[in-house]
């Protein structure tokens, strides 16, 4: 079989545990200070931490009382008011007090709780709901989540200094408002320890001098002194002007951002950034509120990465930036394909001439106005002085988590243009998803979360399901194997066939996409399936024949290899199913499930992992990413 190569602590006095309502807008704005005129309310959720507290199954008005703000009088009718609506159960005693319980034991076992470690910034989140997870992964990375009974997952997170700089809030007081609206109760030390990074954040920075030439400014003499003047040296800075502030090597300022922000302070950029050759370009398609908002947060800023969910019209955007810029424009793509659709994209949503749009790559050679070129090409030395030479006003870094592996970063050295990166996930399995940032700009994106909520992505139904092997000989050959041998047999088991054709059965009229890692597994499904393999092998003019008929609608289901994970637009895929590929990184997760996501209809994911092999433990750390931006995903075992 054959690659394819297409393409324990004690918890402090701060630390809470509280739970989310799922039926409210903010799950912790229901309180008990509420009030109406029959008095103050009094939430099931307060009851059942009350009951938590007391330590008993039933509770009194007067033990309300104790473990809330409620006078006894006040307790007993908030509590008389819940028994009525069924919320929770009154029994009246001839000797004793009435006494309430949970009308559903169940509710009290199955909530949201969360639990904060302050000292460890680390926050577990037990069955967390939506709102929960896409909150807590705008300023926290979810490290990993326990293995328990679909549907009831506990999930580990940490705060780390670079998600606090990363963080897309426009000021420390939304950050501090998002923090306390997802955790419990407040946390005050974790909220000054937030603080103190975001304004760690601010410390450096990098703009031009009224006589044209680039400095570096600290905000202190000793940060100058003692961090920038000696983690710098004179490749980097040419001269001090002052106490705080240096003269800066114009050609160094992305090394300069790097290794500051190595040292734990990130550089705010703001320079007075190339506008390039003027391009008159007007936008013929309406842009959304989110997207408009993306675009003036862009011109704020003047560099920056788009991080959203597939489908939700980054390319749309980005289009937008480039005619608010107004000058000539560089886009750099993983691939030949994702060059036509960012032309045909340019051709269709603005009112540029075809003769101002050239594509650079392969046998094609044009440098025009807007140039789109790969990043293997721009990263050529041969090539290379042709793009330095040209007065670039806009450098667009497509699928931008490919930028910090080290034949593409040399693109990044053009740092005196004004830059934005798009990517679902800017994710990299080798933790050098910082430089993403610093080479590119600070996070603009929305959240996930609030997208879908919204309606303007179809958030995915994600279903891992663990599939047995087909027979004895298929597993005692896996049992057999040695560690590499084990990964494929596993990824490519037989039984996946006969599961792949049941799920397209189940969903018969659902236009489907089947992902696969290997070429002897996709030629196997497409023999029995009867539907296209379309790999690295496939020559160009059959991809996009293909992949066409798909979008048309001629084509039902297509199986794919990895050259369909990023970047393309399948608009119609209601059906992904990821027949292997688990070993593959987390950002492959994501955009694999990100090809069904879109404005409207449904989007169900299936991602298939042998049972009782390493592709369960894949299957659930790689979808943990697209918990993380609140996404539910759900588990079940094929008999």
């Amino acid at each position: 079989m054959t690659d394819d190569a297409g393409g324990d602590d004690t918890e402090s006095d701060d630390a809470g545990i509280g739970d989310a309502e799922s039926d409210d807008d903010d799950p912790h704005s229901s309180d008990q200070t509420d009030t109406d005129d029959e008095g103050p309310s009094l939430t099931r959720s307060a009851v059942y931490d009350a009951i938590e507290a007391a330590g008993r199954p039933v509770l009194t008005a007067t033990t309300v009382a104790q473990h809330t703000d409620h006078t006894q009088a006040s307790a007993a009718d908030a509590l008389d008011r819940l028994a009525e609506t069924g919320e929770v159960a009154r029994v009246d005693t001839a000797s004793d007090p009435v006494v309430y319980y949970p009308e559903s034991w169940g509710d009290l076992a199955e909530r949201e709780r969360l639990v904060v470690f302050p000292d460890r910034r680390e926050v577990v989140a037990d069955m967390p709901t939506q709102y929960t997870r896409a909150g807590l992964a705008q300023f926290a990375h979810l490290v990993d989540s326990t293995r328990t009974d679909p549907g009831t997952r506990g999930y580990l997170y940490e705060i780390r200094p670079e998600d606090i700089w990363a963080a897309p809030f426009d000021d420390l007081d939304r950050l501090l408002a998002r923090v306390r609206s997802v955790l419990p109760r407040r946390v005050p030390s974790l909220e000054e320890w937030i603080g103190e990074q975001w304004k760690r954040a601010n410390q450096f920075v990098l703009d031009t001098h009224e006589d044209g030439y680039v400095v570096l400014r600290a905000e202190r003499e000793e940060l100058m002194g003692n961090v920038a003047r000696q983690k710098l040296d004179d490749t980097h800075l040419r001269a001090p002007i002052s106490d705080t502030e240096s003269w800066v090597n114009a050609d160094a300022v992305g090394a300069i951002k790097r290794t500051l922000y190595e040292a734990g302070y990130p550089v705010r950029d703001d320079r007075d950034l190339d506008s390039g050759e003027p391009l008159a370009v007007t936008l013929q398609t309406e842009l959304r509120d989110y997207q408009r908002e993306w675009v003036d947060r862009f011109l704020e800023q003047q560099s920056g990465v788009l991080v959203a969910p597939p489908g939700s019209g980054k390319t749309v955007a980005a289009l937008g930036v480039l005619a608010a810029v107004g000058g000539e424009t560089l886009i750099l793509v993983p691939s030949r394909e994702l060059a036509g659709q960012w032309h045909a994209e340019l051709q269709r949503h603005t009112d540029l001439a075809d003769d101002q749009i050239g594509e650079y790559h392969g046998g094609t050679k044009e440098i025009r106005p807007v140039t789109i070129t790969t990043y293997q090409t721009a990263g050529m030395d041969r090539h290379r002085s042709l793009f330095d030479s040209r007065e670039w006003g806009l450098l667009v870094f497509d699928e931008c988590h490919r930028l910090p592996s080290d034949v593409f970063r040399r693109t990044a050295d053009l740092q005196s243009r004004h830059r934005l990166g798009t990517t679902a996930s800017a994710v990299r399995e080798d933790d050098r998803e910082e430089e993403i940032f610093t080479l590119i700009g600070p996070p603009l994106g929305t959240d996930w979360g609030a997208l879908f909520d919204a309606g303007h992505v179809v958030e995915p139904e994600v279903e891992i399901r663990y599939v047995p092997w087909r027979d004895d000989d298929a597993e005692n050959e896996w049992v057999a194997a040695d560690r590499r041998e084990k990964r494929q047999l596993a990824a490519t088991n037989p039984a996946k066939v006969d599961a792949v054709r049941r799920l397209r059965e189940e969903h018969a009229d659902a236009r489907t996409l089947v992902f696969v890692d290997y070429l002897d597994q996709g030629r196997e499904l497409e023999a029995s399936l009867g539907v296209p393999f379309v790999s690295g092998e496939t020559r160009h003019h059959e991809r996009d024949r293909l992949f066409e008929a798909f979008r048309q609608g001629r084509q039902e289901s297509l199986i794919v290899s990895r050259i369909a994970d990023e970047g393309l637009d399948l608009p119609n895929a209601e059906l992904a199913i990821v027949a292997s590929g688990l070993g593959g990184s987390r950002r492959q997760g994501t955009q694999r499930a990100g090809r069904t996501m879109r404005p409207s209809g449904t989007a169900l994911v299936y991602v298939l992992a042998t049972r009782g092999t390493s592709e369960e433990e894949f299957a659930r750390h790689r979808m943990q990413h697209l918990s993380s931006k609140g996404v539910r995903v759900r588990e079940r075992t094929v008999e």
